[in-house]
């Protein structure tokens, strides 16, 4: 009998929550009405500084949305996240570092590679678009001129010739004319080729290590333990003798010049 009273009690409370909270919410809502968000130029603005403060904000949220491919296709993200990659499967440790780690370490050294010439795009393009200095095709074309410049030095000849060839562009053309279409597919093939080249070196010294330790197992008769298991310790003493992390940094980021 106490339990049906106790039950009772509580479904009254419950109740009268529930009721409050509609009620509060429906004070809330008629004394503090939500604001509309309108990002349309509809031709009824007051003044032209609505116009390009509108322009200005649906260029930002194009490029937020442009960003992700920007950075894998026209930095040197490509190439430091393929050789960290090359890394962590050359060592053997499948879960360690987390792949997280290692995308952030890629997203930062990307941010130092690339801060010089993302202060030459800020400093000649952006602020002066900002500012009304220039026009806005003005700001995009000093803008790719900068990309283009920083790609062009890490694009071989061959690859670029390759894609200049494709597209029929004549021969007399300079480099820094060719458009964006022509030198980014030439850059990518580029930083695929150099990130697989400084990939094979790394895994060399390891493979070495599985070869010893393969075949000293062979030797005592041990043909039920797996050799990576042996080996990977020894790749990790390895790695730590010779302070494979800063090694390894100091070349990526030497290797862009």
């Amino acid at each position: 009998m106490k339990k049906n009273k106790l039950i009772i009690v509580l479904v009254f409370l419950l109740a009268i929550l529930v009721v409050k909270s509609q009620y509060v919410s429906a004070a809330t809502t008629n004394t503090m009405p939500i604001p509309n968000i309108n990002l349309t130029v509809d031709g009824k603005s007051s003044s032209p500084q609505e116009y390009v403060d509108n322009i200005k904000l649906l260029l930002v949220l194009t490029a937020l949305s442009l960003l992700p491919s920007i950075l894998l296709t026209m930095t040197s993200f490509t190439r430091i996240s393929i050789v960290l990659s090359f890394l962590k499967n050359a060592i053997g440790t499948q879960q360690t570092p987390p792949s997280q780690v290692l995308i952030g370490l890629s997203l930062f050294l990307t941010f130092f590679v690339m801060s010089p010439t993302i202060s030459k795009v800020n400093t000649n393009a952006l602020q002066p678009y900002l500012n009304n200095q220039i026009s806005q095709q003005q700001a995009i074309d000093i803008g790719t001129t900068e990309m283009k410049t920083f790609m062009l030095k890490q694009t071989r000849k061959k690859d670029l010739k390759l894609f200049r060839d494709i597209r029929g562009v004549a021969e007399e053309t300079k480099p820094e004319d060719l458009k964006m279409e022509v030198v980014i597919p030439s850059f990518i093939i580029s930083e695929l080729k150099t990130a697989f080249t400084i990939g094979f070196f790394i895994y060399i010294p390891f493979l070495i290590i599985d070869f010893v330790v393969a075949s000293v197992l062979m030797s005592m008769g041990m043909f039920m333990i797996s050799p990576m298991m042996v080996s990977i310790p020894f790749k990790i003493l390895l790695f730590i003798m010779v302070d494979g992390w800063n090694l390894i940094v100091k070349s990526l980021v030497l290797s862009f010049g």
